[in-house]
């Protein structure tokens, strides 16, 4: 089971995690997400159960619980989307405005 560590220390490290939810059954794999410029932690990881059995009991026994001065957000892990992220934005991009008396079709 994927699941979602929120709310994270900034100094929180792999062996961290991996101490806290051990505790609760067998750790596959543990993902502190890093800023990819200045390689420091974003504030959420993942963390890879073996079974949802030990999963749901990590989520369950740890969530809003304090972790170096910071209070947990451990949920279900939601799957990635397809296609990847990012996009938005659109809309008009510059040119000139229409003011008023100028340009506006109107006549004095």
């Amino acid at each position: 089971m994927n699941i979602y560590v929120g709310n994270l220390s900034f100094d929180a490290t792999e062996e961290d995690l991996r101490g806290a939810f051990g505790a609760f059954g067998e750790v596959t794999s543990v993902n502190v997400i890093k800023d990819k410029f200045s390689g420091k932690s974003r504030g959420f990881a993942f963390v890879e159960m073996s079974s949802d059995e030990t999963g749901k009991a990590a989520i369950q026994g740890l969530h809003e619980t304090e972790l170096q001065g910071r209070k947990l957000n451990v949920n279900v892990a939601k799957p990635r989307s397809e296609g990847g992220g990012g996009g938005g934005g659109g809309g008009d991009r510059g040119g000139r405005g229409r003011k008023e008396g100028f340009g506006s079709g109107r006549r004095w």
